[in-house]
């Protein structure tokens, strides 16, 4: 076997990779020395801007299998024939914390996924959480930066986290998920995925239907409490993705089954919570579960950087029979996620390999700009409609019309019959043990009783007994309790 030849950036050969040039021996290093310069130059350069949110992640390649027909509902290509399977990958990421972060952290955890369809790449941008903590994405950034490092302190101070959810009254149904048992999984593989937001199905008949995605876990629900948590972060402060990786390169390949609750378009006006509210969900006895199929991981990725850390996600990668719902928060992210990936990785992040279609080709009159490799020939023409046979619009519409009515302007989402802040959490406090209350209580308590300014104490205990008084005078009581001590 021929050895291989290192080569710099150009292909020239190195002969000399231990010592750099120097005018003579023990001399000055000499600006001549092109491998030299080459090295240091890329070395300064390997690090991308991380992403502001989910920079800590994790991902795996694998597949979908569809199990059940659903044609009914979506005529998109890749759920249309029961036992399809097609090629995926997944991203599991921290939300809060920096690149560098630890694993076992309380945080919702991203459930980024990528289908590569016969019809393009169809991403689905989630959460382990059914809901989020605030509905309009214009308070987005906002939420973000409380919950970020203090620019003083360097870092996240219960100050700012608690004063943010003090005047985000709408946070309280998702404060009591992450301050619950599923706060903290004990690994990726153990815990469900959400598509959150509100989706629009649309089949074959131009029928329009909005759903919400159901990952569940087939390895059943495993969660840590906060004191397993911190001596796991202390053994190993990489244990989700050490878990992740062993397990698959074991054989051990994760599965979640798919379900769907399914809405007719014509419901969602008069249903009895915003349906496209983020902080709400969709109690099961009015839409069950409806399964769909099985999503597997039987692959890592070859290189966590370019295939996890350059993987690009947006929720504006629809396909045929898959469309947005006038969810507030989805609406912003159909912008806001592209936006980033052109920031991060550059126009043409499509083109990497974990971003590229694969069982399909992308056509269109995208040019140039950085890193540019799909710059067309002296017969590709860069505009279009052209008289050369280049790509052109099929006329079909990939989902159905959204209908729309009134004036323009800043207006809060529409309130429904049962539409108010509490309602859910206390519905969600009232289905806890009361095992798992005393735990959500002392998590709650263990962060609110930091904080130093009492008004900012009381408007947050009076969310939690506007959810349910026996839940606002338990917190109340711990936080007093901790306070005094």
């Amino acid at each position: 076997m021929s050895k291989r030849v290192l080569t710099t950036e150009s292909g020239a050969p190195v002969a000399d990779n231990q010592n750099s040039a120097t005018a003579g021996v023990g001399g000055p290093i000499l600006l001549q020395d092109q491998h030299l310069l080459e090295k240091l130059a890329r070395f300064n350069r390997e690090r991308i801007p991380e992403r502001v949110v989910h920079a800590r992640g994790s991902g795996a390649y694998g597949y979908f299998e569809v199990t059940d027909d659903v044609t009914a509902y979506t005529k998109a290509d890749f759920l249309g024939e029961v036992g399809k399977k097609t090629e995926t990958f997944i991203r599991f990421s921290t939300v809060a914390d920096s690149l560098g972060g630890a694993d076992a952290v309380r945080d919702p955890r991203g459930f980024a996924l990528k289908f590569y369809t016969e019809e393009g790449n169809y991403d689905l941008v989630g959460n382990n959480t059914p809901v989020f903590f605030i509905k309009d994405p214009i308070k987005f950034p906002d939420f973000i930066h409380s919950q970020k490092r203090d620019p003083f302190t360097g870092k996240q101070e219960a100050d700012n986290v608690w004063d943010f959810w003090a005047h985000a009254p709408e946070a309280t149904h998702q404060i009591t998920w992450l301050m619950g048992d599923r706060g903290i999984p004990a690994s990726y593989r153990h815990m469900n995925g959400y598509g959150s937001h509100t989706y629009q199905w649309t089949n074959e008949a131009g029928e329009a239907f909005f759903v919400k995605y159901h990952f569940k876990t087939n390895q059943g629900i495993r969660s840590l409490s906060a004191d397993q948590a911190a001596e796991l972060v202390g053994k190993d402060a990489n244990s989700h993705q050490t878990d992740l990786l062993q397990a698959i390169e074991r054989g051990v390949s994760p599965s979640w089954t798919l379900y769907v609750q399914v809405m007719p378009a014509a419901e969602a006006a008069e249903y009895r919570f915003n349906p496209f509210d983020l902080t709400k969900v969709w109690p099961h006895s009015d839409y069950p579960l409806q399964r769909v199929g099985r999503l597997v991981l039987d692959r890592n990725p070859e290189n966590v950087f370019a295939e996890v850390e350059q993987a690009a996600f947006s929720p504006n990668n629809f396909v045929p029979g898959i469309g947005p719902s006038p969810d507030k928060m989805l609406q912003g992210r159909l912008f806001a996620y592209a936006d980033a990936h052109r920031y991060r990785l550059g126009v043409n992040h499509t083109l990497l390999p974990v971003n590229a279609p694969k069982a399909t080709t992308a056509e269109n009159y995208g040019r140039d700009g950085f890193m540019a490799t799909r710059n067309g020939s002296r017969h590709d023409k860069n505009y279009e409609p052209n008289s050369y046979q280049g790509p052109a619009q099929t006329d079909a519409a990939l989902s159905a019309p959204l209908a729309i009515h009134g004036w323009t302007g800043t207006h809060e989402a529409p309130a429904h019959t049962k539409d108010d802040d509490f309602f859910q959490a206390g519905e969600l406090y009232r289905l806890m043990s009361e095992d798992e209350k005393k735990r959500l209580i002392a998590n709650i308590a263990g962060g609110l009783s930091q904080v130093s300014r009492e008004d900012v104490i009381e408007k947050n205990l009076a969310h939690f007994a506007a959810a349910d008084a026996d839940y606002g005078k338990r917190v109340e009581e711990a936080v007093r309790a901790l306070r005094e001590d």
